[in-house]
C-alpha cells in the first residue's frame, strides 16, 4: 500500500482508539466501546496480504508492517487517552524534583504505560492475522468470519489475562462499561472481567466481519445478504448479553437487619504537598481525630480512614499510643480501621489496621499490588540504579502476601488498598475465603482528578463481581458507599474534607466468579483450539 493510501486508515484507526479511551471514565461514553474496535479490525484484515510459505521467511515479515502500525496507533489512542490522568503527577517540585526533570519523568511514565498497553494490541494483531490466514485454509464464507470472531476474542482475553498477571495493569476493555452500564457489568459475576471483555470483542467482531463481507466486491448478491446476518447476530448477541445482565441485576440484595453495619468514612483531604512536613502531619492527625469523634457521636459501629491517613508507623506502640486518634478510640470505644504504615524486617508496608474498641490491633492488611516506580523498583537488581533516578518517591515498600485475611470485630472483610482495585482476582480470593463486605482505601491526590472516577469505576466492578456492599475511603475523593449491584448509594465531593456514615449489610453468598474464578478463559482456549481440528467450507 502506498503511503498516501495508508493515511486514511491510520487516522480512522487512531480516532477509534481515542473513542475507546473516552468510553471509560471520567468521560463515561461507554456506548462507544461496542464499535470502537471495528475500524482496527477492518483495517488490519484489509491491509494484510498473506505471504507465500514459508510464513516466517525474513522477506515475508514486511507484510505485517501495516497491520502492526495500525495496532500501534489504536493502542496509543486508547491507552494514551485512558491513562492521561497520570500526567497529573507533574509538577513534583514539592518532592524536591526540578520542574524540567518532573516533566521528563511524567512524559516517561505516561509514554511507558501507553506503550505497555499498546504492546498488547500489537501482539493481538500479529497473532490475529497469522491465525486468520491459517483459518482461511480451513473455512470459507461466513464460517471464516465466525471463526475469526472467536479466535480474536480468545486472543484478546488471553492477553488481558497475561497482562493482569503482571505488576503493571489497569485498562481492561471491560472497565469501559463502568460505571455507566451496570447491567452488562453483572456479567462479571459469571467469570469476572473476561466475560465483559469477551462480549465486547464478539459484538465488535461481528460488526466488523459484516462490514468486510458486505464491502467485498467479489461476493455475490446472495452472499451479500448473508453478510447482514452477521450484523443481525451482533444485535441479537448484544441484546441477549444485556438480558442476562438484567436478570442478574434484578436479583434483590439481602438486607438482613442482623447483618447491618453502620460505617463512618473520614475523607481527610490532606494535600500531598503538605503531608510530608510537620504541619501537614498535625493537620492529618487533627482532622481524622475530629472526624472519628464526630462519627462516634453519631452511633456508628465502625470508622474507616483512607490509605496512609496517619503517616507514621502504627506498629510502633509509642507513636500509636501517643497519637490523639488512638486516645480518642480508647475514650469513644468505637472500632476503627486506620490507614498507616507497618515496620518490617527489611522495610515497611502500606497497611490497614483493624482495631477494636479497646485500641487493640485485631487485623492487619499489607498492600499487595504496589505501584511500579512509585512504591517499588521493578527488576531492581538490574535496573534499580536507572529507574531510581526516574522515580519521584521512595521505593522501599514491601509487598504484602496475597494470601492475607483481614479480620474486623464484625467478621472478615475483603480488602484492597489503592492499586489493588485493578486486580479482580485479588478481591475474589478474599471473598472466597470468607470476606463478608468489601473495603478499599486509597489516596489519588498524586494524579489529576480524572483518576477519581476511574478508580471508583474499578471498585464498582469489584462490588458487583463479589456481590458485596463496598465502602471506599479516599483522601481527596471519591469516597463512596456502593451496594452489591454497583449502585452508588453516596459519593463524596472531590478535594473536600467530609465525614459521612451509612449502613451496609454483611453477606456470605458467593457468585459463580467467586466460586470458580475465571473459568471462561480456559473454555475459550479449548474452543479456539478445536477450531483448528475441524474444516468447514460450505457455508
Amino acid at each position: 500500500m502506498k503511503k498516501q493510501e495508508l493515511i486514511a486508515p491510520l487516522l480512522l484507526t487512531a480516532m477509534a482508539g481515542v473513542l475507546m479511551g473516552i468510553a471509560a471514565e471520567p468521560w463515561g461514553l461507554w456506548g462507544l466501546a461496542w464499535v470502537a474496535l471495528v475500524p482496527l479490525w477492518v483495517n488490519v484484515l484489509s491491509n494484510f496480504i498473506p505471504p507465500k510459505p514459508p510464513l516466517f521467511m525474513v522477506g515475508s515479515l514486511a507484510v505485517f508492517k501495516t497491520p502492526l502500525i495500525l495496532a500501534l496507533v489504536w493502542g496509543i489512542g486508547y491507552y494514551g487517552t485512558a491513562l492521561f490522568w497520570i500526567t497529573g503527577i507533574h509538577p513534583m517540585t514539592w518532592l524536591g524534583v526540578p520542574w524540567l526533570a518532573s516533566l521528563a519523568i511524567t512524559i516517561f511514565c505516561w509514554s511507558f504505560l501507553t506503550l505497555w498497553g499498546g504492546a498488547l494490541v500489537i501482539i493481538w494483531t500479529g497473532l490475529f492475522v497469522i491465525l486468520s490466514d491459517q483459518l482461511a485454509q480451513r473455512f470459507s464464507k461466513i464460517s471464516l468470519a465466525l471463526a475469526r470472531v472467536l479466535i480474536a476474542t480468545v486472543l484478546w482475553c488471553g492477553l488481558e489475562f497475561l497482562w493482569s498477571s503482571t505488576a503493571l495493569w489497569w485498562s481492561s476493555l471491560s472497565y469501559t462499561q463502568s460505571f455507566g452500564n451496570l447491567i452488562i457489568l453483572h456479567l462479571g459475576q459469571i467469570s469476572g472481567p473476561t466475560t465483559i471483555t469477551a462480549t465486547l470483542l464478539i459484538v465488535n467482531g461481528l460488526i466488523a466481519e459484516s462490514f468486510i463481507l458486505n464491502r467485498d466486491k467479489y461476493y455475490s448478491q446472495t452472499q451479500d445478504q448473508k453478510s447482514y446476518l452477521l450484523l443481525i447476530l451482533a444485535v441479537l448477541f448484544l441484546i441477549a448479553a444485556h438480558g442476562l445482565g438484567l436478570i442478574l441485576y434484578s436479583i434483590p440484595s439481602q438486607k438482613n437487619p442482623e447483618q447491618a453495619l453502620k460505617v463512618g468514612i473520614i475523607q481527610g483531604n490532606i494535600a500531598n504537598e503538605v503531608k510530608l512536613n510537620y504541619s501537614g502531619f498535625l493537620q492529618a492527625l487533627n482532622g481524622y481525630t475530629t472526624g472519628y469523634i464526630t462519627l462516634a457521636n453519631q452511633g456508628v459501629d465502625l470508622v474507616l480512614t483512607p490509605e496512609t491517613a496517619l503517616p507514621f508507623f502504627w506498629t510502633d506502640s509509642n507513636q500509636r499510643q501517643n497519637s490523639s486518634f488512638y486516645q480518642a478510640v480508647l475514650q469513644q470505644k468505637v472500632p476503627a480501621i486506620v490507614g498507616s504504615f507497618a515496620l518490617k524486617k527489611n522495610g515497611y508496608t502500606n497497611s490497614l489496621f483493624s482495631m477494636d474498641g479497646e485500641g487493640n490491633i485485631i487485623g492487619q492488611y499489607d498492600k499487595v499490588n504496589l505501584v511500579p516506580l512509585g512504591e517499588f523498583i521493578p527488576f531492581s537488581e538490574v535496573l534499580g540504579r536507572f529507574i531510581r533516578k526516574l522515580s519521584p518517591l521512595e521505593a522501599t515498600l514491601i509487598h504484602g502476601k496475597p494470601t492475607q485475611q483481614f479480620q474486623t470485630l464484625f467478621g472478615q472483610a475483603t480488602v484492597g488498598i489503592c492499586y489493588d482495585s485493578a486486580f479482580a482476582d485479588h478481591f475474589r480470593r478474599q471473598t472466597l475465603q470468607g470476606g463478608e463486605f468489601l473495603i478499599t482505601a486509597s489516596n489519588d491526590a498524586y494524579y489529576s482528578v480524572a483518576i477519581l472516577a476511574q478508580h471508583h469505576a474499578l471498585d464498582v466492578m469489584r462490588a458487583i463481581e463479589n456481590h458485596r456492599w463496598t465502602i471506599r475511603a479516599t483522601n481527596t475523593g471519591y469516597s463512596a458507599f456502593i451496594d452489591p449491584h454497583g449502585r452508588t448509594q453516596w459519593i463524596s465531593n472531590q478535594n473536600t474534607y467530609q465525614v459521612y456514615a451509612d449502613t451496609i449489610y454483611r453477606d456470605r453468598t458467593q457468585t459463580l466468579y467467586v466460586r470458580w474464578g475465571d473459568w471462561l478463559m480456559p473454555v475459550l482456549l479449548m474452543v479456539g483450539t478445536i477450531l483448528f481440528l475441524v474444516k468447514i467450507d460450505h457455508f
